[in-house]
């Protein structure tokens, strides 16, 4: 495991994960707080749902944590026992180290974290790299996925070479380029103040990961005998999102692919679409 952490300072990380733990005071559901060992050290978990329902994980993004789900988990634990998880290597709650992508790390760190909450079987939701993880494990441990929901997935298709300099480019502009790039992944929509005011904290302070991002291959995509529903926007900036839907649907026929019209590589707002896949 790399023991470089992924934050520029010690008071960066302290002021994200401040402005984390201000947005976790104020939830209005019944939850609890689950930090557990794993072989990527302590992985922090947002529960919340009745402990007899069926599991669901959700996994965030990169430079991003559970904050992502918390307007989604409420909804969500009305008919599952819901977890969202802090992804080691992250701008979250959990180890701040990073291990890399290839290999079976997170593998082996995703089984272990089933294996710490006594889960046999789960559905996963994922976006972006998040759902690569999800994706990842599917494929090692298909008997351990009930159900599978991809947004806008790394792994499947290729990623924009033209994104690199794009982020480079508004990187360079200070926090009037942090804006111009969000809108631009959120698919040149508005996104609200108080998610923008975190993201330029998380840009500011957090070492994003540069490591590419494996690609699955044809044989082990075809592992993948679960239901699977596929969400992403046309307008994706960051990955090909029509390759990713057409490669998918020929390599799983019967995955549910939704491609949202003028939507980019941010999605929300899925939570119906979602409980009836899973439903």
């Amino acid at each position: 495991m790399n023991a470089k952490t992924v934050f520029k300072s010690v008071q960066g990380k302290n002021d994200i994960l401040k402005y984390y733990d201000s947005f976790i005071e104020k939830i209005d559901f019944p939850h609890e707080i689950i930090n557990l060992n794993s072989c990527l050290g302590n992985t922090f978990i947002i529960a919340s749902g009745k402990k007899e329902a069926p599991p669901i994980i959700l996994f965030h993004g990169s430079g991003m944590n559970s904050f992502m789900w918390l307007k989604d988990i409420k909804e969500y634990a009305l008919n599952y026992r819901v977890y969202a998880i802090d992804i080691p290597g992250e701008p979250g709650k959990s180890n701040e180290y990073q291990a890399s992508l290839n290999g079976m790390d997170y593998v082996s760190w995703v089984n272990d974290v089933l294996n710490e909450l006594s889960i046999e079987k789960s559905s996963f939701v994922g976006i972006s790299l998040g759902a690569w993880m999800a994706l990842k494990f599917a494929v090692n441990y298909p008997e351990k996925v009930d159900k599978l929901v991809l947004i806008s997935p790394s792994g499947i298709g290729p990623q924009k070479k033209s994104f690199i300099f794009k982020a480079l480019y508004y990187s360079c502009l200070g926090e009037t380029g942090v804006k111009r790039l969000v809108y631009k992944i959120n698919g040149n929509k508005e996104i609200p103040e108080t998610i923008l005011k975190y993201q330029r904290l998380i840009t500011k302070n957090f070492i994003y990961r540069r490591e590419t991002i494996p690609i699955f291959l044809d044989d082990e995509l075809k592992r993948l005998d679960m239901p699977i529903a596929l969400f992403v926007g046309e307008n994706d900036i960051m990955l090909h999102s029509l390759k990713t839907a057409k490669r998918l649907s020929e390599l799983r026929p019967k995955a549910n692919i939704n491609i949202l019209k003028g939507k980019g590589h941010s999605l929300t707002d899925l939570v119906d679409k979602i409980m009836w896949f899973l439903n």
